[in-house]
């Protein structure tokens, strides 16, 4: 019996359980703060403005350089993809210049790029002169088409790998700039129209200009030179004369520092190798 008491004595002090009440009104307040507190963070993610639309305008001037080359207007649509060049040099120096470099922008404009320097020269240059040739005609501009898709995927995989000082190849808006500142030329002031000679040369130009392209030739990239340092007086003057010479006769002088610009790469290859080559012998 007085076993049985302390038993009892022990259980008198067991509190009894109790049913288990879930508010579930403030598991669903709880759930909708974390759904909202995601969706405003999902929602502050953008890009930014500056560049990107810097980037827009030179796809737009790519894609009206097609247009203007599928109504025959091939001047109009050489000076377009001119534009497009100069808005592309400017997208990459804003973002540079205002901090707001992005994967997105990088990604963006490699498309953008692949349309204004890739397509839309192949496909005028083809409408232009290229067309007659056949299939040798369509031929040449692929081989340009895949050069530049070729160029700037090369350029995305190294572009933390290369020295910035050099291009890896031809760079495409120069390559671009080759093909559209030869087809102003020839259209503003009718060089050997209507000769068999220009299908020929239309096509020796965008051959090259597709497989410098895609070579291993370093050309110099201009990245190096920084705007915010201070310059000789000298170079201001420069620069005047340069304006200057390209608004006297803009087909003739573009096609001009374009030729020279797609050749200092292999001029400087040779050289370089020549320069090593002379030092073992010595």
């Amino acid at each position: 019996m007085a076993g049985f008491g302390r038993r009892n004595k022990r259980t008198s002090n067991v509190t009894p359980l109790r049913p288990l009440r879930h508010d579930y009104s403030a598991i669903q307040r709880n759930l909708v703060k974390k759904d909202d507190s995601k969706f405003t963070r999902a929602r502050r993610r953008g890009i930014y403005l500056l560049p990107n639309l810097f980037t827009t305008a030179a796809l737009f001037c790519g894609f009206v350089s097609i247009v203007q080359g599928m109504n025959q207007h091939f001047e109009g649509a050489a000076i377009a993809i001119f534009l497009a060049m100069v808005l592309d040099g400017m997208d990459g120096r804003i973002a540079r210049l205002t901090n707001t470099q992005s994967v997105f922008g990088e990604h963006y404009d490699s498309l953008s790029d692949m349309v204004s320097f890739g397509v839309a020269p192949a496909l005028v240059m083809y409408e232009w002169q290229l067309k007659g040739l056949g299939k040798l005609g369509w031929l040449a501009a692929f081989v340009y088409c895949a050069g530049a898709a070729l160029r700037l995927a090369r350029f995305n995989a190294n572009i933390a790998v290369v020295d910035k000082r050099f291009f890896q190849g031809l760079p495409s808006p120069a390559a671009a700039a080759l093909l559209a500142g030869f087809l102003w030329l020839m259209v503003d002031n009718r060089v050997l129209a209507g000769s068999l000679s220009l299908p020929w040369m239309a096509f020796v130009i965008t051959v090259y200009a597709g497989v410098a392209m895609v070579t291993s030739v370093p050309f110099y990239s201009g990245k190096a030179f920084n705007t915010q340092y201070r310059v000789p007086f000298g170079m201001l003057v420069l620069l005047i004369v340069g304006f200057v010479v390209v608004s006297s006769d803009p087909p003739v002088a573009l096609f001009s520092l374009f030729v020279c610009y797609a050749l200092s790469g292999f001029a400087t290859w040779l050289w370089d190798a020549g320069r090593h080559k002379f030092k073992r012998k010595t």
